[in-house]
């Protein structure tokens, strides 16, 4: 996946929103005065949710430089903790429930309706 050839090791989930529209230095500034945590650690990724919860941002030092990641969930949205101001750090399985839109603290799968069919 994603995180084998990024040499991800760390995954760190920055818990309640943030304004999405902010690029690599509002972000490396977020990480940094209000999680206390090092922007600049090789090999972690940090990741940020909007008010809206069907997109998300990662942000990761490269050694070389930053890496800034975008996705969009174009059907549904991510279950993103919200009641912490703390970063909350992700085992790799959590990182994947993320990804499938769960909850990564707490995941429940939700109970859907289908639509009509075509």
């Amino acid at each position: 996946m994603l995180e084998d050839v990024l040499g991800i090791r760390r995954v760190v989930l920055a818990c309640g929103a943030v304004d999405l529209r902010k690029g690599i230095d509002g972000l490396a500034m977020i990480i940094g005065d209000k999680y206390k945590q090092n922007p600049f650690e090789k090999g972690t990724l940090f990741l940020f949710c909007g008010k809206r919860s069907d997109r998300c941002k990662g942000l990761l030092w490269m050694g070389t430089g930053f890496l800034l990641l975008y996705k969009r969930f174009e059907a549904g949205q991510m279950s993103w903790p919200r009641t912490t101001e703390e970063a909350a750090e992700l085992t790799e399985e959590q990182f994947h429930y993320l990804m499938l839109g769960l909850n990564p603290l707490n995941p429940k799968i939700k109970e859907v309706t289908p639509g009509k069919a075509c």
